[in-house]
C-alpha cells in the first residue's frame, strides 16, 4: 500500500548535469535512468530514489578519505628509492678507474 503523501517530492537536481565514470549524476547522483523517468516515478519511486541518492552520498563521502589516503601512499612509496645492498654488483664496480689521477 503506498503512503499517501501532501507534497510532491521535488527533483534533487542541483544543475551539475555531468555524469562520473560509474554513470551516476556528479551533482545529484542519480542514475541515467533515474534521471530520465524522473517524471513518469510515482511519489514512492521517487522518494526511493531519494534514499539511493542519499545512500550514494555516504558512500562516496567516505571513499574520498580513502583514496586519498592510497594515494599518498603510493606517492610516498614512489618517492622513497628503495637500495638494494645484498645485490652481488653495484653501480660502483662498471665505473672504470684506470684513467683517474688525483694530480
Amino acid at each position: 500500500m503506498e503512503q499517501l503523501s501532501f507534497f510532491a517530492v521535488p527533483s534533487p537536481c542541483i544543475g551539475v548535469c555531468q555524469s562520473d565514470r560509474r554513470g551516476y549524476c556528479m551533482g545529484c547522483l542519480r542514475s541515467r535512468d533515474e534521471r530520465f523517468n524522473w517524471m513518469s516515478y510515482s511519489e514512492l519511486q521517487k522518494q526511493d530514489v531519494i534514499r539511493l541518492c542519499t545512500q550514494r552520498k555516504r558512500r562516496r563521502q567516505y571513499a574520498l578519505p580513502k583514496a586519498k589516503q592510497l594515494e599518498l601512499q603510493t606517492q610516498q612509496t614512489s618517492h622513497t628509492p628503495q637500495l638494494d645492498f645484498d645485490s652481488a654488483s653495484t653501480p660502483a664496480d662498471d665505473v672504470d678507474l684506470t684513467d683517474f689521477s688525483l694530480d
